[in-house]
């Protein structure tokens, strides 16, 4: 038998879509910027070679870099058709809220080199931002706040360019951060993933477990690295996976 969706449902499913295009609009036009623009080149793409990436492992994870120009994006989005109320809905832009630009548009992420977050399936989802100097912002990271497409809890950053290795492998490196996932790779260690930020959940552990049912928690040896990697035993041994911890120097990945 037949069953016709409720309008809202379909209101629903198409308002995911929207978001989920606009992402990989995004993540097109901020790796774009990366390869063919001076300043894409000059600051992001030289990061990058610097911390020793190849342009195929850019690739594979889709980096990118929001220009330093303040709403860049956002007039590139507008023109391409993209709705305001969207944008903002995403995180990739933000509205002023005081002082003399009270209302204005601006960039979330200008001036930074981009890490989009795919989910298990390879979809954007999100985006991470990471600032290069100091005197740009205080704040070194900045990530998409959570929409109808992104929950952070039930994400993990390099999960889509790991899922078959991890198989593979029957293990999963978890790690801190993109860098860290990135840096791994680039040792041609590729079941890496990253809880990204966030303190590991159980609906990330359930995702790992569908590849693997060993771990190796790899976290940096500082006292938060050492907390966060005791809490993270308890919760995947919970879940019934096996676990390894190796606790690393700091700066030495």
């Amino acid at each position: 038998m037949k069953h016709n969706k409720k309008p809202e449902d379909l209101e629903k499913r198409n308002h995911r879509e929207a978001l989920q295009i606009i992402n990989e609009y995004a993540g097109n036009l901020f790796t774009n910027t990366l390869f063919n623009t001076e300043e894409g080149k000059a600051v992001g793409l030289s990061y990058f070679h610097e911390r020793q990436f190849t342009d195929n492992t850019i690739k594979e994870f889709a980096l990118g870099y929001s220009l330093q120009e303040k709403d860049s994006f956002f007039r590139a989005a507008v023109a391409a058709g993209y709705k305001k109320e969207l944008l903002l809905e995403l995180g990739l832009v933000v509205q002023k809220q005081d002082g003399k630009y009270a209302g204005e548009i601006v960039d979330k992420f200008n001036e930074r080199v981009i890490f989009p977050i795919r989910s298990v399936n390879g979809k954007i989802v999100a985006f991470g931002g990471r600032i290069l100097s100091k005197e740009q912002s205080p704040v070194k990271y900045m990530n998409s706040p959570e929409s109808e497409i992104y929950q952070k809890k039930r994400v993990l950053y390099g999960v889509y360019e790991a899922k078959s290795t991890i198989s593979q492998q029957k293990n999963c490196y978890l790690v801190e951060g993109y860098l860290d996932v990135l840096s791994m790779h680039k040792l041609g260690i590729c079941n890496v993933v990253a809880s990204s930020g966030t303190s590991l959940t159980v609906p990330q552990i359930r995702l790992i477990k569908k590849f693997t049912e060993n771990v190796t928690i790899m976290y940096d040896g500082d006292s938060a690295g050492i907390k966060a990697a005791i809490r993270g035993i308890g919760l995947v041994l919970k879940e019934g996976l096996n676990v390894k911890v190796v606790l690393l120097p700091d700066g030495d990945l």
